[in-house]
């Protein structure tokens, strides 16, 4: 793995179902209002198919560092309600791959998050190994 690749799993478990978390998840518009400490800003380019496929975004983001990320992503593969992956482009590439599990009243959220840094910032802020 290159000093510049990440690769996240995040777990949560909600109550509710595959198809509420989907529906929540799947509203990306929604982001700042949910999350608005985190997502500066997000603009539809172009909405989805039938499927929940090719709807794509562009974000600005922040984190707890002093910098903003530019990046837009696209969703590639969708097994509503079960999940859906993303491709993301911009200060960093990568793949995201959301999975929603039923578990009785809950639902054992996945995110495999694998990404590589490209603005150039993050990259002279990576380690090697």
């Amino acid at each position: 793995m290159a000093p510049n690749d990440y690769h996240f799993i995040s777990k949560w478990k909600v109550e509710g179902t595959c198809g509420e978390v989907a529906d929540i998840l799947g509203d990306t518009l929604s982001l700042t209002r949910w999350w608005p400490s985190v997502y500066l800003d997000v603009r539809g380019l172009e909405p989805p198919d039938s499927r929940g496929v090719g709807r794509r975004v562009a974000l600005i983001t922040k984190g707890w560092l002093p910098y903003t990320l530019r990046w837009e992503f696209q969703v590639v593969e969708s097994r509503y309600p079960h999940g859906f992956t993303i491709a993301a482009t911009g200060d960093f590439n990568g793949r995201g791959v959301w999975v929603f599990e039923q578990a009785g009243r809950f639902v054992d959220l996945t995110y495999d998050w694998r990404l590589s840094a490209e603005k150039s910032l993050l990259k002279s802020l990576s380690f090697a190994p």
